[in-house]
Protein backbone atom coordinates (compact mmCIF):
# COMPACT_ATOMS: atom_id res chain seq x y z
CA UNK A 1 0.00 0.00 0.00
CA UNK A 2 1.57 3.83 -0.43
CA UNK A 3 -0.34 6.60 -0.24
CA UNK A 4 0.20 7.88 -3.75
CA UNK A 5 -2.40 5.78 -4.95
CA UNK A 6 -5.05 6.34 -2.13
CA UNK A 7 -7.35 8.59 -0.63
CA UNK A 8 -6.75 11.90 -0.27
CA UNK A 9 -3.57 11.68 -2.49
CA UNK A 10 -4.89 10.08 -5.87
CA UNK A 11 -8.14 12.03 -6.59
CA UNK A 12 -6.12 15.49 -5.95
CA UNK A 13 -3.48 14.36 -8.48
CA UNK A 14 -5.62 13.20 -11.09
CA UNK A 15 -7.27 16.60 -10.68
CA UNK A 16 -4.07 18.45 -10.75
CA UNK A 17 -2.75 16.76 -13.94
CA UNK A 18 -7.14 17.89 -15.19
CA UNK A 19 -5.92 21.16 -14.28
CA UNK A 20 -2.52 21.18 -15.53
CA UNK A 21 -3.14 20.04 -19.20
CA UNK A 22 -6.16 23.05 -19.14
CA UNK A 23 -3.68 25.47 -18.33
CA UNK A 24 -3.20 28.34 -21.10
CA UNK A 25 -1.01 31.32 -20.81
CA UNK A 26 -1.58 34.55 -23.58
CA UNK A 27 2.34 35.52 -22.46
CA UNK A 28 3.53 32.45 -23.90
CA UNK A 29 1.23 32.98 -27.47
CA UNK A 30 2.44 35.66 -27.93
CA UNK A 31 6.48 34.88 -27.82
CA UNK A 32 7.88 33.79 -31.28
CA UNK A 33 9.09 30.26 -31.14
CA UNK A 34 12.72 31.77 -31.53
CA UNK A 35 12.00 33.73 -28.95
CA UNK A 36 10.83 31.42 -27.03
CA UNK A 37 14.25 29.37 -27.61
CA UNK A 38 16.65 32.19 -26.57
CA UNK A 39 14.79 32.79 -23.29
CA UNK A 40 14.79 29.09 -22.25
CA UNK A 41 18.61 28.85 -22.78
CA UNK A 42 19.48 32.22 -21.14
CA UNK A 43 21.24 32.18 -17.65
CA UNK A 44 19.91 36.09 -17.49
CA UNK A 45 16.13 36.54 -17.84
CA UNK A 46 15.04 34.01 -16.53
CA UNK A 47 12.74 35.36 -13.73
CA UNK A 48 11.63 37.87 -16.52
CA UNK A 49 10.72 34.84 -18.82
CA UNK A 50 9.39 31.75 -15.95
CA UNK A 51 7.30 35.28 -14.33
CA UNK A 52 5.10 35.27 -17.51
CA UNK A 53 4.78 31.50 -17.24
CA UNK A 54 3.32 31.97 -13.96
CA UNK A 55 -0.27 30.69 -15.71
CA UNK A 56 1.48 27.28 -16.95
CA UNK A 57 1.61 24.51 -14.69
CA UNK A 58 5.20 23.04 -16.05
CA UNK A 59 4.50 19.91 -14.69
CA UNK A 60 6.51 16.51 -14.63
CA UNK A 61 4.28 14.15 -16.39
CA UNK A 62 2.53 10.95 -14.67
CA UNK A 63 5.05 8.62 -15.88
CA UNK A 64 8.13 11.06 -14.57
CA UNK A 65 6.23 11.24 -11.22
CA UNK A 66 5.87 8.00 -10.59
CA UNK A 67 9.92 7.23 -11.48
CA UNK A 68 10.53 10.09 -8.55
CA UNK A 69 8.35 8.27 -6.43
CA UNK A 70 9.56 5.04 -7.12
CA UNK A 71 13.54 5.93 -7.00
CA UNK A 72 13.04 8.05 -3.93
CA UNK A 73 11.04 4.90 -2.18
CA UNK A 74 13.06 2.45 -3.54
CA UNK A 75 16.42 4.07 -2.38
CA UNK A 76 14.60 4.59 1.01
CA UNK A 77 15.56 8.68 1.14
CA UNK A 78 15.31 10.86 3.58
CA UNK A 79 16.70 14.25 2.01
CA UNK A 80 15.84 15.09 -1.12
CA UNK A 81 16.27 18.73 -3.06
CA UNK A 82 14.08 20.08 -5.82
CA UNK A 83 14.60 22.97 -8.06
CA UNK A 84 11.56 24.23 -9.12
CA UNK A 85 8.28 23.60 -6.99
CA UNK A 86 5.23 25.36 -9.51
CA UNK A 87 2.43 23.98 -8.51
CA UNK A 88 3.87 20.73 -6.45
CA UNK A 89 2.75 17.63 -8.54
CA UNK A 90 6.30 16.79 -8.50
CA UNK A 91 6.59 17.75 -4.54
CA UNK A 92 3.84 15.62 -3.92
CA UNK A 93 5.31 12.56 -5.42
CA UNK A 94 8.27 13.23 -3.43
CA UNK A 95 6.88 13.89 -0.52
CA UNK A 96 4.80 11.06 -0.51
CA UNK A 97 7.69 8.56 -0.75
CA UNK A 98 9.50 10.01 1.91
CA UNK A 99 6.07 9.53 4.21
CA UNK A 100 6.10 6.11 3.07
CA UNK A 101 9.67 5.41 3.77
CA UNK A 102 8.91 6.98 7.24
CA UNK A 103 9.52 9.56 9.41
CA UNK A 104 12.44 12.08 10.23
CA UNK A 105 12.38 12.66 6.13
CA UNK A 106 13.08 16.15 4.73
CA UNK A 107 12.17 17.53 1.40
CA UNK A 108 13.48 21.10 0.38
CA UNK A 109 12.28 22.85 -2.41
CA UNK A 110 12.67 25.99 -4.36
CA UNK A 111 10.27 28.55 -6.23
CA UNK A 112 10.12 32.11 -7.24
CA UNK A 113 6.88 32.95 -8.01
CA UNK A 114 4.89 34.03 -5.24
CA UNK A 115 1.57 32.53 -6.61
CA UNK A 116 2.46 29.62 -7.35
CA UNK A 117 4.30 28.97 -3.96
CA UNK A 118 0.82 29.66 -2.60
CA UNK A 119 -0.79 27.18 -4.66
CA UNK A 120 1.52 24.27 -3.87
CA UNK A 121 1.07 25.39 -0.24
CA UNK A 122 -2.57 24.58 -0.77
CA UNK A 123 -2.24 21.75 -2.57
CA UNK A 124 0.17 19.72 -0.13
CA UNK A 125 -1.87 20.65 2.54
CA UNK A 126 -4.59 19.17 0.74
CA UNK A 127 -2.21 16.04 0.03
CA UNK A 128 -1.96 15.42 3.85
CA UNK A 129 2.06 16.34 3.27
CA UNK A 130 2.88 19.89 3.95
CA UNK A 131 4.81 18.64 7.31
CA UNK A 132 7.34 16.73 4.96
CA UNK A 133 8.35 19.76 3.36
CA UNK A 134 10.12 23.21 3.09
CA UNK A 135 9.04 25.68 1.10
CA UNK A 136 12.07 28.24 0.19
CA UNK A 137 10.58 30.75 -1.97
CA UNK A 138 13.05 33.03 -3.98
CA UNK A 139 16.00 32.29 -6.92
CA UNK A 140 16.66 29.24 -6.32
CA UNK A 141 20.43 30.57 -6.94
CA UNK A 142 20.49 31.75 -3.39
CA UNK A 143 17.81 29.75 -1.39
CA UNK A 144 19.59 26.32 -2.35
CA UNK A 145 23.60 27.79 -1.66
CA UNK A 146 22.59 27.71 1.92
CA UNK A 147 21.32 25.41 4.69
CA UNK A 148 21.16 22.03 3.25
CA UNK A 149 21.55 18.77 4.29
CA UNK A 150 24.40 17.03 5.13
CA UNK A 151 23.84 14.37 2.97
CA UNK A 152 21.36 14.53 -0.14
CA UNK A 153 20.09 11.01 -1.35
CA UNK A 154 17.92 12.94 -4.71
CA UNK A 155 17.76 15.76 -6.30
CA UNK A 156 15.09 16.99 -9.21
CA UNK A 157 16.24 19.98 -11.22
CA UNK A 158 12.71 21.08 -13.52
CA UNK A 159 13.23 25.27 -12.69
CA UNK A 160 14.82 26.92 -15.25
CA UNK A 161 16.87 25.03 -17.75
CA UNK A 162 19.40 27.06 -18.35
CA UNK A 163 20.91 27.03 -14.94
CA UNK A 164 20.53 23.20 -14.07
CA UNK A 165 24.82 23.23 -13.73
CA UNK A 166 24.63 25.56 -11.17
CA UNK A 167 21.95 24.54 -9.06
CA UNK A 168 23.67 21.44 -9.25
CA UNK A 169 27.15 22.93 -8.58
CA UNK A 170 25.55 24.06 -5.19
CA UNK A 171 23.71 20.92 -4.34
CA UNK A 172 26.71 18.71 -5.68
CA UNK A 173 28.68 18.18 -2.57
CA UNK A 174 25.73 17.13 -0.50
CA UNK A 175 25.24 14.58 -3.41
CA UNK A 176 26.19 10.78 -1.23
CA UNK A 177 27.26 8.13 -3.42
CA UNK A 178 24.60 6.75 -5.13
CA UNK A 179 22.03 9.25 -5.13
CA UNK A 180 19.94 9.75 -7.95
CA UNK A 181 19.51 13.14 -10.19
CA UNK A 182 16.90 14.03 -11.81
CA UNK A 183 16.42 16.73 -14.63
CA UNK A 184 13.08 16.97 -16.46
CA UNK A 185 13.69 18.62 -19.86
CA UNK A 186 17.25 18.13 -19.86
CA UNK A 187 17.54 18.21 -23.84
CA UNK A 188 17.13 22.49 -23.11
CA UNK A 189 20.29 22.33 -21.62
CA UNK A 190 22.86 20.58 -23.49
CA UNK A 191 25.65 22.30 -21.22
CA UNK A 192 24.32 19.78 -18.55
CA UNK A 193 23.78 17.06 -20.31
CA UNK A 194 27.92 17.38 -21.41
CA UNK A 195 28.49 17.69 -18.16
CA UNK A 196 26.55 14.43 -16.34
CA UNK A 197 27.68 12.19 -19.73
CA UNK A 198 30.93 12.76 -19.92
CA UNK A 199 34.13 10.62 -18.54
CA UNK A 200 35.23 11.27 -15.41
CA UNK A 201 32.21 13.59 -14.02
CA UNK A 202 31.18 11.73 -11.42
CA UNK A 203 28.25 10.79 -12.80
CA UNK A 204 26.48 7.54 -14.41
CA UNK A 205 23.90 9.40 -16.69
CA UNK A 206 21.41 8.16 -19.43
CA UNK A 207 18.47 9.25 -20.73
CA UNK A 208 14.85 8.06 -19.35
CA UNK A 209 11.49 8.20 -21.87
CA UNK A 210 11.46 11.55 -23.84
CA UNK A 211 12.93 14.01 -22.08
CA UNK A 212 14.21 13.21 -18.09
CA UNK A 213 18.08 12.53 -18.20
CA UNK A 214 18.46 10.34 -14.69
CA UNK A 215 21.97 10.33 -13.17
CA UNK A 216 23.80 8.61 -10.43
CA UNK A 217 26.05 9.80 -8.15
CA UNK A 218 28.99 7.92 -8.00
CA UNK A 219 31.47 7.36 -4.83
Amino acid sequence: MTILTTTPLAPLLDRLFEEAAAATSPAVAELSAEERSRLIRSKTEYLDFYGRLKDLWLPVSRETGMLLYMLARGSGARTIVEFGTSFGISTLHLAAALRDNGGGRRLITSEFEPSKVARARSNLTAGGLIDMVEIREGDALQTLSVDLPESVDLLLLDGAKALYPEILSLVESRLRPGAFVVADNADLCPEYLERVRSTGSGYMSTPFGEDVELSMRLG
